[in-house]
């Protein structure tokens, strides 16, 4: 009995103790979060510093501007190669075009011309008063059809068509227009099926009618802030993650130049047309109104299977932007289309240091087949 309760005793000394230790346990835990906390958010600010305070500053030689109506320019990037076969490159809307000719030796552009081709490249710039009401029609059966005449009256031949991300669409949209003016069509990271390895974010769609119908129907921009925010919905962590690894870079290193020179792009985007916004962001992700055989352009169906001309497409496997079931569906609805698929990301496959062997090199042989 005297043993049973020493040891009943000495059982609640114990726990007696546990608990006085818990309270100073529970605030050590949560100092060290919070140390651990502040020191990531400096690193954080460091490296946004580090970033704003490099001495990047893009140089490379500007491409003469070969036609323009508005704030829409054509770009002349074969003037070493004017008896090429012509190339007309349309980019999105809301990113530059120079993401195609990021520095010299990261330009798709200066690659093709170095194959012979000479490309003409879409500089669509920011709406201006002409572009505030323009929809996706506009564009395309207005801005494009121009384009695409400009490229053939100055050539005297039909481009090889290729189209990046929107631009893509934009791209498939103008060739079942014209396709007895066009030479063949390319197609790299397009999304069509827009259900398909959907985000999470979309969900949120609803929420963003009555603003972005607003916007269309006054004629508004939709700026490269509530834009940004979007993509950044698709990964929150990336742009912590990414300026965290670029904190621990050689600031003066090729690896460095290489994150500050596409982050200048990344920051460098245009709004878009009330219109056009509603049209991409409610019509293409909300509806899935490509998949689905309900966007037209100019009152005609876009439909992939209309087209007849030899298609090359290529998939980024790492694509976060257009997720790689969105762009097989467009792959499978094209009669004549051949696949290329890369383990690179969206903006990888344009700009990174294996985008030339795995991306460039064999779109410009199938476009050197394409033209014998």
């Amino acid at each position: 009995m005297k043993e049973s309760a020493a040891a009943t005793a000495g059982s609640g000394a114990s726990e007696s103790g546990a608990d006085q230790a818990e309270p100073g346990i529970w605030h050590a835990f949560v100092g060290a979060v919070d140390q651990a906390i502040l020191e990531r958010s400096q690193d954080l600010l460091d490296a946004v510093l580090m970033y704003r305070r490099h001495p990047y500053v893009r140089e490379t030689e500007p491409a003469p501007v070969a036609w323009r109506a508005g704030s829409t320019a054509l770009l002349d990037y074969g003037t070493r190669t004017l008896d090429g076969p012509p190339v007309l490159v349309v980019p999105s809307l809301i990113n530059r075009h120079y993401i195609l000719d990021l520095r010299a030796d990261r330009s798709l552009l200066r690659y093709l011309e170095s194959r012979g081709f000479r490309p003409f490249v879409v500089d669509w710039d920011r709406p201006g008063p002409r572009e505030s009401r323009y929809t996706l029609t506009d564009y395309v059966a207005g801005r494009l059809d121009q384009v695409l005449d400009a490229v053939r009256s100055i050539t005297g031949k039909p481009p090889i068509l290729l189209g990046y991300c929107m631009g893509g669409l934009l791209a498939l949209a103008l060739a079942t227009r014209r396709q007895a003016d066009i030479k063949a069509l390319g197609l790299l990271a397009t999304p069509w099926d827009f259900t398909a390895g959907a985000s999470p974010v979309t969900a949120f769609l609803p929420l963003m009618r009555p603003f972005l119908t607003t916007a269309s129907d006054r004629g508004h921009e939709v700026g490269t802030d509530f834009l940004q925010a979007l993509f950044h919905m698709l990964d929150p962590m990336l742009v912590i993650k990414k300026f965290l690894r670029f904190r621990s870079l050689d600031a003066d290193g090729a690896e460095a130049v290489d994150f500050v020179a596409l982050e200048d792009w990344l920051n460098d985007g245009v709004p878009m047309s009330g219109p056009v916004a509603s049209e991409a962001i409610l019509g293409w992700y909300g509806d899935n109104t490509p998949a689905r055989l309900a966007w037209k352009i100019a009152g005609r169906v876009v439909d992939p299977a209309d087209i007849t001309l030899p298609t090359f497409i290529t998939i980024p496997s790492r694509d976060r932007i257009v997720p790689p079931p969105s762009a097989e569906a467009l792959a499978a609805a094209l009669p004549h289309a051949e696949t290329l698929r890369v383990p690179l990301g969206h903006v990888g496959m344009m700009v990174s240091s294996n985008a030339e062997k795995a991306v460039w090199e064999p779109l410009a042989a199938w476009m050197e087949e394409t033209i014998r």
